[in-house]
C-alpha cells in the first residue's frame, strides 16, 4: 500500500456534513417540513378569501370566522329595532298639543311683554349685537327675496323637523330616541321660559324701528291683533323654537350619516337665523337662548355610540385565530 494514500476511516467516525442554513430555513418555512416536525401542531385553516387573497386583508373574528377591517363601522342605530309606530305617533302629536296649548296659555300679556322687548333690546345693544335691521335692510330691496324668506319661515320649521323625526325613526332608530328626547327637553323648556318670560317680538316694538314683513309683504302665520290671536302666542319670542329646532336638526343628521359633506347641514339653521332675525320675528338673544337650553339638553341625553372598527393589522403580523409554526433553532447560530 502506497504511503501517501490515507487509510479509510470507518463510518461510524465520519462527521455529517453541514447543512447549508438556508436549507434549515427553507425547511421550517414549508408547511410539509413543519407537519413533520411537530406531529401534534394544528394545522392552519385556510382564509376564507381563497387562497390567493393577501393576508392583510382579512382579519378574523374569535369564532374562527374572517373579516374584511376595511370595512366601515356600521352605526348604532342601523341594528336597534324600532320603537313602536302608534306609541312614537301619540307622544310626538301629544307633544305638540301640549306646546301649542301651553303658549296659548301665555297670551293677553301684552304689557309685560312688551316691557320685556324693551329689557332685552336694551340688553342687545349693552353687549354690542349687531341691530335686527342689519338683516332686514337688504331683504326689503326685493319683494320676492322678502317673500321667500316669510314663506320659508311660514312653512319650513315644522315640516322640516317632522321630516327629520321620520328619516331617523325609519334608518336610526337609535339615534331618532335620541333626537326625540333632546327635542322634547328643549321644547318643555321654552315652554316654561314662554310662561315665565312673554316677550313681544321685534316686529311689535316701535322702538325698533324694523317692518313686519308678514303682515306687510305675506305670508304670515299670526294675527293682526296680537292680544287676540286665537290661533298662535307672538309673545312667545324667547328662546326660538325655530332655531333651537333646526339646530338640532342639523346635529342630529350630522351624527347619524357617514358623508364627508354632512357639516353642510349646518346650513340649514344658518338660514333660519337669517330668517328670523331679517322677518323681525326674534331678536339675536333669542337664537342665543334656544342654542343655551339645547346644549343643556344634548348634555343631558347621551347620543348612541358609534360601533367600534375592527383594529388594523400591522404588516408582517399573523391574523389572530391562525398559528404561526415554530421555526426551529438553527444550532450554532450567533456562535
Amino acid at each position: 500500500m502506497d504511503s501517501r494514500t490515507e487509510p479509510e476511516r470507518p463510518a461510524s467516525d465520519s462527521a455529517p456534513e453541514p447543512e447549508p442554513p438556508d436549507t434549515g430555513i427553507a425547511a421550517a418555512a414549508s408547511p410539509d417540513a413543519a407537519a413533520h416536525a411537530r406531529p401534534n401542531a394544528p394545522t392552519p385553516t385556510p382564509s376564507p378569501a381563497g387562497p390567493g387573497a393577501h393576508p392583510d386583508n382579512t382579519a378574523a373574528h374569535p369564532d374562527g370566522t374572517a373579516s374584511r377591517p376595511d370595512k366601515p363601522a356600521a352605526h348604532p342605530g342601523d341594528s336597534t329595532a324600532h320603537p313602536p309606530l302608534l306609541r312614537e305617533l301619540l307622544l310626538v302629536v301629544g307633544l305638540f298639543v301640549v306646546y301649542k296649548a301651553g303658549r296659548l296659555l301665555a297670551t293677553g300679556r301684552t304689557d309685560e311683554a312688551l316691557a320685556n322687548a324693551h329689557r332685552v333690546w336694551g340688553w342687545e345693544r349693552t353687549l354690542r349685537l349687531p341691530g335686527e335691521g342689519a338683516v332686514q335692510a337688504p331683504l326689503l330691496h326685493s319683494d320676492t327675496l322678502v317673500h321667500l324668506a316669510n314663506t320659508y319661515y311660514a312653512t319650513v320649521h315644522f315640516p322640516a323637523t317632522v321630516a327629520f323625526l321620520v328619516w331617523l325613526y325609519l334608518r336610526r332608530p337609535a339615534h331618532y330616541l335620541w333626537a326625540r328626547r333632546v327635542l322634547a327637553l328643549v321644547t318643555a323648556a321654552a315652554l316654561a321660559g314662554h310662561l315665565l318670560f312673554p316677550l313681544a317680538p321685534p316686529r311689535l316694538l316701535a322702538e325698533a324701528g324694523l317692518v313686519d314683513t308678514g303682515r306687510v309683504y305675506g305670508p304670515t302665520v299670526y294675527g293682526a291683533h296680537p292680544a287676540a290671536d286665537a290661533l298662535a302666542n307672538q309673545f312667545a319670542a324667547m328662546p326660538s323654537l325655530h332655531f333651537g329646532w333646526a339646530l338640532m336638526v342639523a346635529i342630529g343628521l350630522i351624527a347619524a350619516t357617514r358623508s364627508r359633506l354632512r357639516v353642510l347641514w349646518l346650513l340649514h339653521p344658518l338660514l333660519t337665523l337669517l330668517v328670523i332675525v331679517g322677518t323681525a320675528n326674534h331678536y339675536w338673544l333669542d337664537a342665543i337662548a334656544a342654542t343655551a337650553l339645547l346644549c343643556v339638553a344634548l348634555a343631558v341625553v347621551h347620543p348612541p355610540h358609534r360601533t367600534a372598527a375592527a383594529p388594523e393589522r400591522r404588516p408582517g403580523r399573523e391574523p389572530a385565530g391562525f398559528p404561526v409554526p415554530e421555526r426551529p433553532e438553527l444550532v450554532g447560530a450567533g456562535r
